[in-house]
């Protein structure tokens, strides 16, 4: 759709026409409909909470001024009504009548004033006949219009209806996620998501906070990505001449934090990967990462309980989450620890061990029609196989532990578990929440993990990492035995509401129209 600025444009709906004329109307009449400042006294909530019992046609002697978004609008002769609404969705009505205004402002509020501007009324507290706190306008005694434009609304809010279930609805599920902004003026589900996310977030950093934790920021743009296997973005950087990739995870440089004595350290920053957009899926996303020195990955498992337990009681006041269906998901107590190989041979009823040959797991994973490349590793297809007949019907939160050795380059192996490494994902309602690490701090094996890494991606895996040089010279100054863990935040959200990425997203990126 063409901007406002095409007014004169025929292909501009007429709505938007007509607004567009009232606004530049305004201005010639020397009207700022888009005025620096208005004198505020009070927000709508401390109109509502200081005046809880009027009585239906009390009036009071308080004079308050107040604005907010016109969210509905009665006109009748002589009296108007309008109802306004400030941003955490509280409304309070308020009155216009030719007797206080004057016969010219009251025709200039009809003829000015549509639904989605933002209006500022100063005037009497007082009850409707019906019983309605309002604020019945009039002008100041020194000098406070009874009314006045704060910010005119070119383009009109979007019509409510009713679905066959009784929701109202005003956007469709595309049109909410592309205009997150309308979507939060006519959903109240939608500014409570964002209140959420704040909740938690504030949440998680109190909770490291308490355990010592020191929050830092490492670089987005990177010169090799590292730290997951994920395949990244790619940028220019014209100033050097050089290639870099956003970040698919701060892993390395965590760990050269815990290298330089920070030994507890954790950081909630954006990550990238350009791979696919589903429903538990972002290009972009926000991910929280820690790591503990002298910890290992039941530690810090432990510690990812905490973090997930304390979020969802700062979030919802309780550890059991109610889904979009009415279900009740219990986030709290103890949770289970399952061995991936073990539940696996379980699900298929035969036993598979990392000695498993490669051959035996590729019939078995095209006999479940699970697509295979020729660089997939042994590793590679269990956890297929595993995702296939375990992970997605993994209700309850369950930490899913020891994984191959093949696919975990930056893990440490197990000492009782030969060709699996001390890893833990944690799976919430069929899908991966967090992961955990008893993390390799050993450089010389560290550099040979990376080394086969880049065989693999020789091989053609696009998610194999790269020799990173500066992080092994890191390590090599000695690193501290660590538990690490990565959560993405978006996902936690998923976790306590139920709801899909895109909804847990104030701004989720989307295909351009």
């Amino acid at each position: 759709m063409e901007g406002v600025s095409e007014a004169n444009n025929q292909s501009v709906p007429e709505q938007i026409r007509i607004r567009a004329e009232k606004r530049q109307r305004l201005i010639d009449d020397g009207r700022n409909p888009y005025p620096i400042a208005v004198p505020i006294t009070h927000t709508l909530s401390q109109v509502r909470e200081k005046y809880p019992n009027l009585a239906a046609g009390e009036e009071t002697e308080d004079f308050v001024g107040v604005a907010g978004r016109v969210v509905f609008s009665r006109n009748t002769g002589k009296l108007c009504f309008v109802t306004l609404q400030q941003g955490d969705g509280t409304r309070l009505q308020a009155m216009l009548s030719a007797a206080q205004v004057g016969k010219e402002s009251l025709s200039d509020y009809k003829t000015d004033v549509d639904l989605g501007d933002h209006l500022f009324v100063y005037g009497r507290v007082i009850a409707s006949k019906r019983g309605e706190l309002s604020v019945m306008a009039q002008p100041g005694a020194e000098g406070q219009p009874a009314w006045q434009l704060t910010a005119k609304s070119l383009r009109p809010l979007p019509k409510t209806f009713k679905t066959e279930d009784g929701q109202e609805v005003s956007l469709s599920e595309d049109q909410r996620v592309r205009h997150r902004e309308v979507d939060m003026i006519t959903r109240e589900a939608a500014r409570e998501m964002v209140r959420t996310r704040a909740k938690v977030v504030a949440s998680l950093r109190a909770t490291l906070s308490g355990e010592d934790f020191i929050e830092v920021e490492t670089p987005m743009l990177q010169t090799l990505h590292g730290g997951a296997a994920a395949r990244p973005f790619v940028t220019h950087m014209n100033a050097y001449d050089t290639d870099l990739y956003l970040r698919i995870a701060p892993e390395l440089f965590l760990k050269r934090c815990l290298v330089g004595g920070i030994d507890r350290v954790f950081e909630i920053n954006r990550n990238f990967r350009n791979e696919g957009a589903d429903s538990s899926h972002s290009p972009e996303f926000t991910m929280l990462e820690t790591y503990q020195a002298y910890g290992n990955y039941r530690q810090i498992a432990e510690l990812t309980r905490q973090l997930v337990q304390n979020a969802a009681q700062a979030a919802l006041g309780t550890t059991v989450a109610t889904l979009p269906n009415g279900e009740s998901y219990d986030l709290g107590g103890e949770w289970e620890w399952i061995d991936l190989y073990g539940s696996l041979s379980a699900a298929l009823g035969q036993e598979i061990t990392p000695r498993t040959p490669r051959e035996e797991l590729v019939k078995l994973a095209q006999a479940r029609e699970i697509e295979v490349e020729k660089f997939y590793s042994p590793g590679k297809l269990v956890e297929l196989l595993w995702e296939e007949e375990v992970g997605d019907d993994l209700y309850a939160p369950t930490f899913v532990a020891d994984f191959p050795e093949d696919t975990s380059p930056l893990v440490k192996s197990h000492p009782e578990k030969p060709g699996q490494v001390q890893k833990w994902d944690l799976y919430v309602r069929g899908f991966e929440l967090a992961t955990g690490y008893s993390e390799l701090n050993d450089p010389v094996i560290q550099r040979e993990r990376f080394e086969a890494q880049s065989l693999d991606a020789a091989n053609g895996d696009p998610e194999a990492m790269q020799v990173d040089e500066e992080f092994l010279q890191a390590i090599e100054a000695g690193m501290p035995p660590a538990g690490g863990m990565g959560m993405g935040l978006d996902r936690l959200l998923m976790a306590i509401t139920g709801l899909g990425i895109r909804e847990t997203i104030t701004f989720p990126l989307v295909k351009r129209i």
